[in-house]
């Protein structure tokens, strides 16, 4: 199962996934963050993201995909990685590192991770 960073799935979303990344997820099962949820809320809400979280299509997608939620565990692994950066990547990455589940991402920081499993 893959964990996928907040940009991954706004990516998916806009059909602009690279061909390593389509290739990456056509071949798995897919989770996110609970976070992520959060991360989409608050783009849309600043108006940086154009997305309607009521729509039919996103409910779908949420259906489909494991949310895994923000645990103790997960709160206490973010403050133990191998780098800093806002709060929300740290989630995510610590969900990976808890959940076992290798990080699709972009992100240099956590790319540079060596506890971070990647995908």
């Amino acid at each position: 199962m893959l964990n996928l960073d907040t940009h991954i799935l706004i990516a998916g979303l806009a059909g602009s996934l690279s061909d390593r990344e389509i290739k990456i997820v056509e071949n798995d099962s897919i989770a996110i963050s609970g976070i992520v949820l959060w991360e989409i809320s608050k783009l849309v809400q600043l108006g940086r993201l154009a997305l309607d979280l009521e729509s039919p299509a996103f409910k779908r997608l949420l259906a489909r995909v494991t949310i895994f939620p923000i645990t103790l565990e997960i709160a206490r692994q973010s403050t133990e990685l191998d780098f800093r950066s806002d709060p929300a990547d740290e989630i995510i990455a610590a969900t990976s590192v808890v959940e076992n589940a290798p990080l699709l991402t972009r992100d240099r920081k956590m790319l540079r991770s060596r506890l971070v499993p990647l995908a």
